[in-house]
């Protein structure tokens, strides 16, 4: 076997710090806007509030796979794999030791930990058959979730979801040694299956508690939901009810008695946090956390407060490389955007410039050319800030002529909109994801096209309707894509290949991008290492803009915000606070 470590390399996580320094105006001798690592020390105690604008999408570790999720799981439960916060290097978390890889590449196994111990009610040692029913339940019909695509490669992995209770027999646990899991591949993939072993699917759950939970359709683990050995857990009650959960409301984060220090690199400081997910109004939470005591915002702060912070309280400024790209989202399968031209001509037109302004301007981070991000390997390889050299993008504030000309490839003689469609486009209703959205309706109606813009609360934007095809959304205005781990296919295989598209719900390739050729370009990126990797996964983001599924406009940058009183730290993994670092002055 080969010992493999779990890290991006140097120089790539150094071009990503520089850059979100950069990017918020900072310079050697003031760290604001820089995370620098965390803190060696912090006050144990006391009680942080977060204010957001919107609820986590699921509390179970199986199903979230948005930000406001992962700040929750990443502190309540326990990956194989994670992230200290100012290091882009993954390292053993619930995993004893690193990966170890099969000289084939079909293999994986990981060893765990002694001594980590579920939360209460179940309170007893973590073992290898939980992570392995961790797996297992991610491929049926009750936990629906999107990391299948990762792992669909394991032998004896569903082709599609099943019913509760099913095993998969590439996953493997010696019954004489109950700390070791070995996974069985299909495909010669063991280096970036390693490299996934970060993600909120590898958190164990225990089948003899959620067993039960998990025969019901959907799942009901997400309201009964136990900590697996992280420093805090979602309050319960004696049989498991997830009491600290409020939907739309709140979320109370504990202590978890079970946690040991010394299966941990956590430092855990807080008693409690309360996450206040009904903070709708984002620049009032913004003023009040400026202003306030004990207090940080989730989100992006609106553009306004954003400015104030950079210029009078950047020391309350956190700056972190999102690893992500927003763009707006074109569904390929709804008229007339099936026709390539028009999505083209739709990518020309649009000032870009003005969606970033939307969100802050230039501190928000560098306008997008493509998908891969700065600090990915591939950017450069998919032509890196100057972009592939598609004309329809090639004006940040968007040019006209351009549009028309394709317009006309596309029919329109006059280079306008003239058909009798409405396009439905989908934004949140809270600033900053609400001038995103209006930004996006003005580029369209440039053209000529007739839009009509919904705006619903931000985690309803993707699970209520961007995820839902029978909603016949046109344009998601606020899609964003981060990396699930430091790797190129992470950035593109969930979002525009063809087999992740689910019709029946969840679906995250949004514009319905369905090409063989891309496809099969990346099946076969997926077998490949190093540099020739980042290259395949670089020609793949250039076929993909070339399709002009979607109009990218920023390389997120993700700006926090926390009261003087917080020694706010974040992660660069999910782009927000570290509440298992962050502590009160």
């Amino acid at each position: 076997m080969i010992r493999f470590p779990l890290r991006l390399l140097a120089a790539i996580a150094l071009v990503a710090l520089s850059a979100f320094v950069f990017a918020c105006g900072g310079d050697d001798s003031d760290d604001a806007g820089s995370t620098k690592g965390a803190p060696t020390e912090g006050k144990k105690g006391g009680k942080l509030d977060v204010l957001s604008a919107s609820d986590v999408d699921f509390l179970d570790p199986g199903q979230t796979y948005y930000t406001a999720g992962f700040e929750v799981a990443y502190v309540t439960q326990r990956p194989l794999y994670s992230f200290k916060p100012g290091d882009l290097t993954a390292v053993p978390d619930l995993a004893a030791s690193d990966p170890e890889i099969a000289d084939d590449k079909k293999s994986v196994t990981v060893t765990l930990k002694k001594g980590v111990k579920f939360g209460p009610p179940v309170n007893r040692e973590i073992q290898a058959k939980d992570v392995k029913y961790a797996f297992e339940r991610a491929f049926t019909k009750n936990v629906p979730n999107q990391y299948t695509t990762y792992f669909n490669f394991i032998e004896g992995a569903p082709k599609k979801p099943g019913p509760a209770g099913q095993e998969i027999s590439g996953i493997q646990v010696d019954k004489s040694d109950p700390y070791t899991i070995t996974f069985k591949l299909n495909q010669a993939q063991g280096v970036g299956f390693a490299a996934s072993l970060v993600m909120p699917i590898t958190m164990p759950v225990p089948k003899d508690y959620a067993a039960k939970l998990d025969k019901e359709s959907p799942s009901t683990y997400n309201e009964n939901v136990v900590s697996s050995g992280g420093p805090y857990m979602v309050e319960n009650d004696a049989q498991g009810k997830a009491i600290g959960y409020s939907p739309g409301k709140s979320i109370q984060l504990v202590r978890n008695p079970n946690w040991s220090k010394d299966t941990d690199y956590r430092p855990a400081y807080l008693d409690e946090v309360l996450i206040r997910t009904n903070a709708t109004d984002a620049n009032v939470s913004g003023r009040q956390v400026l202003e306030g005591s004990h207090l940080v915002l989730a989100e992006n702060p609106p553009a306004q407060v954003l400015k104030r912070a950079v210029q009078n309280q950047k020391d309350q400024l956190k700056t972190v490389p999102g690893g992500t790209y927003r763009y707006y989202s074109m569904t390929t399968t709804i008229k007339p955007l099936d026709d390539i031209n028009v999505r083209k001509a739709i990518s020309a037109v649009f000032d870009r410039d003005a969606a970033r302004k939307a969100r802050g301007g230039e501190f928000v981070g560098p306008i997008a050319t493509h998908y891969i991000p700065p600090g990915i390997a591939g950017y450069e390889d998919a032509g890196g800030k100057d972009g592939t050299g598609a004309d329809f993008l090639a004006n940040p504030k968007g040019d006209m002529a351009v549009a028309e000309k394709y317009m006309k490839a596309a029919g329109y003689s006059s280079g306008k909109y003239d058909g009798t469609e409405e396009l439905l486009m989908v934004g949140a209703n809270v600033d900053p994801g609400k001038a995103q959205a209006e930004v996006g309706k003005a580029q369209l109606e440039k053209l000529g096209f007739k839009v009509r813009l919904r705006t619903v609360p931000q985690d309803a934007v993707y699970n209520e309707w961007c995820q839902q095809p029978a909603k016949k959304v046109a344009v998601c205005a606020g899609a964003a894509w981060g990396k699930d781990f430091n790797d190129p296919q992470s950035m593109l295989e969930p979002v525009f290949k063809g087999s992740t598209i689910s019709l029946s719900g969840g679906n995250i390739n949004y514009s319905q991008l369905d090409d063989p050729n891309i496809d099969k370009e990346m099946d076969a990126a997926a077998l490949l290492e190093g540099e020739e990797r980042y290259a395949a996964w670089g020609k793949i983001d250039k076929m993909i803009t070339e399709q002009a599924p979607a109009v990218p406009f920023v390389w997120d940058n993700t700006n926090l915000i926390h009261s003087k009183d917080v020694n706010g730290v974040a992660n660069e993994y999910y782009s927000s606070f570290d509440f298992s670092f962050t502590s009160l002055k």
